[in-house]
C-alpha cells in the first residue's frame, strides 16, 4: 500500500512539473523576443507577425543601450542603465513597428511588420 501511494504521489508530480512547460509551448506563437547588447547590436526575433495580442520579452544586455518599440497604439522601453529581462503584453495591430536604441538609433535599428 505504500509503494502504490509513493508511485501515485511521484506520478502528481511529474505531471505539475511537465504542464507548466505544456502551457508555455502552447504560447511561444504569440511570443516576441527582442534583444539589445551586449555590442552595437538590437533585434527581433520575428521580422513579419499576425495581428493580435503578445507577451514580448526583452533582453537588454548592456548598460549603455535601450530597447524602444513603438508603432500604433505602442510606446514601449527599458531603461538606459537597466540590465535584465523585461516581459510587456501589446496588442499589436496591422502596421509598421520600429524598435531602436534611443541613445543609438542611427545605427540600432529595426522593424517589426504586422499583417
Amino acid at each position: 500500500m505504500h509503494r502504490l501511494a509513493v508511485r501515485v504521489a511521484l506520478l502528481g508530480t511529474v505531471a505539475a512539473l511537465a504542464a507548466p512547460g505544456l502551457a508555455s509551448a502552447g504560447t511561444r506563437g504569440d511570443t516576441l523576443i527582442g534583444t539589445v547588447g551586449p555590442g552595437f547590436t538590437i533585434s527581433m526575433n520575428k521580422t513579419t507577425v499576425k495581428a493580435g495580442t503578445y507577451t514580448i520579452t526583452i533582453h537588454d544586455k548592456s548598460n549603455i543601450h535601450n530597447f524602444h518599440l513603438t508603432g500604433p497604439g505602442v510606446n514601449k522601453r527599458t531603461s538606459v542603465p537597466r540590465l535584465g529581462t523585461t516581459t510587456w503584453t501589446a496588442k499589436l495591430v496591422k502596421g509598421t513597428y520600429r524598435f531602436v536604441c534611443d541613445p543609438h538609433k542611427t545605427i540600432m535599428k529595426g522593424v517589426l511588420k504586422i499583417t
